[in-house]
């Protein structure tokens, strides 16, 4: 008896080119051909490396391109002038040398790293290129400066190339993208801060901050490839109230989580969370219409209970103004969003934008950044070393694919996993390197037919590129088809080339993926942990009264650190003290810490006594922790010390300017201690 067995169908979508993406890879191959041309016509020596260049810098969204080309530009020059002066003045110390310009490359990383922004593209070009304008010409130092130049220009006419036609082509503007980002993340806080309100708190806060904080960051990244300074301006201003949104949204959560632990809910209170849970159930542009009125109806409540003080009304009053202040950001942020659509900016609502407040403030990690550009600089010594130990004729090219490499995955926790995958991907272009070389080439007579030639397989892999879950493999293809067919003014087929450059590409692989292993195999949880203890240490600073008072992008820093710890701990394994780690909790402190410390220059001697001794106090424990690195539990100390100065802001202080320090102390007094009995102490106005 015959069975019959039937394969699944195949998904219509592997099947069928996606246009967008056909259309980048033509837009990809287009370039190729206009730099192939120009090369050729105007005898540039190495051909093949403007052609890598146009598919190192080719990326799938077209409106990066306008922007990063100056990057590209700069870095490419930078690296220029650093090999015309290093190089001849050093040709007669090979080791000094060697040692010289893997120090610029280790610093070019470590800026690149440490920056995070397109501007790091600066440095990541001035590293390549110097890297591969010296290295392959070592034995030769005398041209350098010839060299030089036609590096340069074969770099310059491939960015140039890449840049208009991809700008032609593809005119889609970043600022939809921006826009989509934008209104992404007011849903994505809507629908969190909706089921937050509907006591589901504690168990959606970790499933959503990460999408939350990230989008936060992404803005900011993507920022740049706007065209005006009113459109970067108005990006930034999403960017704060989206930054303000997050933390604003978890504290009104938290003291609704306090409220209802005590007892249930008044009648009007209840009324005003459902309505405020309706109202975040509708759309953008009907939240930006209905919420002022909304937040009035909140302040006007958090005025009510403010008129019989106890810990029950301080709570309320607590929670009120906190939804006052998160439907307030949340209008603006719409606001903003809808400029950025295309919407008329109104002018009575339009805020001046400062000179400091042109950029979102980045958490930056100088840790990170100097173990990325060691690493660097370890792997080219190494490379070169062993390069000229074995007096190996392409050991050169070695330094130069190395370079590329650590360059391009330098941003990586832990590039090793992605290196390999970019072995492997090296690995099975060879074959088709091979018959290029060795079976189609030979037959191909001037530019034009070997444009048309290359045309199957840079289109193929140009819609690899275009692909993100199969991005990563498509630089690493191209690099082995191009350098492996090292074009150059006429055609050269020998095999025993063929092989030591394969072997030098393979080789250079191998050895960053060792030297990765051996410098940067840290975990996700060590790089949280380090995260996590800078934002602890910056809390303590922050709050010790001994130390200068500077709050300026406090917030923004601390979003953006939250999203980089709570990206890296979602893949993390297992749970520890890093999960329990509440990032929110964390960047609510800091805010009340703000608070306190704005309020305590206009208020009495005896009041500044008490709040002083409670900023002490949360100095020291956030120092402690930024110290150990450990989640310490706060001293009961602290919690006589917060109730003490609740009590006597209740008795003595009265004005607007203690509002927001008593609003703070409440906040601290149920992030720090939210189990904590009930104080026995009973405000009296």
């Amino acid at each position: 008896m015959s069975t019959t067995v039937q394969s699944a169908p195949l998904p219509w979508s592997l099947l069928l080119f996606e246009p967008q993406k056909l259309l980048f890879s033509l837009s990809s191959f287009i370039a190729a051909a206009i730099t192939l041309t120009i090369a050729f016509e105007f005898s540039l020596p190495r051909p093949w490396w403007a052609l890598l260049t146009v598919y190192v810098t080719a990326q799938p969204m077209a409106g990066a391109f306008r922007p990063k080309v100056l990057y590209r530009l700069g870095g490419i020059l930078t690296g220029a002038l650093v090999s015309i002066l290093v190089v001849p003045n050093l040709q007669h110390a090979p080791e000094l040398l060697v040692l010289c310009m893997a120090a610029w490359t280790g610093v070019c990383i470590y800026l690149a790293v440490l920056d995070r922004t397109p501007r790091a593209f600066l440095f990541q070009m001035a590293a390549f290129s110097s890297a591969v304008i010296s290295f392959p010409y070592l034995d030769d130092p005398a041209d350098v400066f010839t060299t030089t130049i036609s590096r340069v220009e074969e770099m310059a006419v491939a960015i140039v190339s890449v840049t208009l036609v991809h700008s032609l082509l593809q005119p889609w503007s970043a600022r939809p993208i921006i826009h989509g980002r934008a209104s992404a993340f007011l849903a994505h806080a809507s629908r969190w801060t909706r089921e937050a309100l509907g006591q589901r708190h504690t168990r959606l806060e970790y499933e959503h901050r990460r999408m939350l904080a990230a989008d936060v960051a992404e803005l900011g990244m993507m920022a740049i490839h706007l065209p005006t300074t009113a459109g970067r301006r108005t990006v930034l201003g999403v960017q704060k109230q989206l930054a303000t949104v997050l933390p604003l949204a978890s504290a009104a959560a938290n003291r609704l989580d306090m409220l209802s632990a005590l007892a249930p809910l008044d009648a009007q209170l209840a009324r005003l969370v459902e309505d405020t849970r309706a109202w975040l159930a509708t759309p953008a542009p009907l939240q930006f219409t209905t919420g002022p009125e909304l937040a009035m109806r909140c302040r006007a409540l958090a005025e009510r209970a403010e008129q019989s003080l106890s810990w029950r009304t301080l709570l309320r009053a607590s929670l009120c103004v906190r939804m006052a202040e998160f439907i307030e950001a949340q209008v603006e942020a719409c606001r903003l969003a809808q400029q950025l659509d295309g919407a008329p900016q109104s002018q009575e609502k339009r805020e001046p934008t400062h000179e400091r407040d042109r950029s979102f403030p980045l958490a930056r990690d100088h840790g990170l950044a100097m173990l990325a550009g060691l690493a660097t600089a370890t792997a080219i010594m190494l490379y070169c070393a062993v390069w000229i130990l074995l007096a190996w004729p392409s050991g050169s090219a070695t330094a130069a694919f190395a370079a590329l490499i650590t360059c391009s995955f330098a941003m990586q926790d832990d590039p090793a996993p992605v290196l390999g995958r970019y072995l492997g991907a090296t690995l099975l272009t060879f074959p088709l390197a091979a018959f290029y070389l060795f079976a189609v080439l030979p037959r191909v007579d001037g530019c034009a037919m070997l444009i048309v030639t290359l045309a199957p397989a840079l289109l193929a892999i140009g819609y690899i590129q275009a692909t993100p879950s199969l991005s990563a493999r498509a630089l690493p293809m191209f690099s082995c088809l191009i350098v492996a067919l090292g074009f150059l003014d006429r055609f050269i087929a020998d095999f025993a080339t063929f092989i030591n450059v394969g072997l030098a590409q393979v080789g250079g692989i191998i050895a960053t993926i060792a030297v990765a292993k051996l410098f940067r195999s840290v975990s996700v949880r060590w790089t949280a942990k380090r995260m996590l203890r800078d934002n602890w240490s910056e809390i303590g600073q922050m709050a010790s009264t001994a130390r200068p008072f500077r709050p300026v992008h406090w917030t923004g820093k601390a979003v953006d650190r939250l999203g980089q710890i709570a990206a890296r701990m979602a893949v993390a394994e297992g749970s520890d003290a890093l999960h329990a780690a509440d990032g929110l909790a964390d960047l609510r402190i800091g805010r009340n810490v703000i608070a306190i410390r704005r309020a305590l220059p206009t208020l009495s001697g005896p009041i500044q006594v008490s709040l002083r001794e409670v900023l002490e106090g949360i100095a020291a424990l956030f120092q402690a922790r930024g110290r150990k690195g450990e989640l310490l539990p706060p001293p009961s100390s602290l919690l006589a010390s917060i109730d003490m100065a609740i009590a006597t802001l209740c008795v003595r202080a009265h004005g607007a300017s203690a509002h927001p320090a008593l609003l703070a102390l409440v906040g601290m007094r149920c992030n720090l201690f939210p189990t904590a009995a009930v104080p026995r102490m009973v405000c009296d106005a």
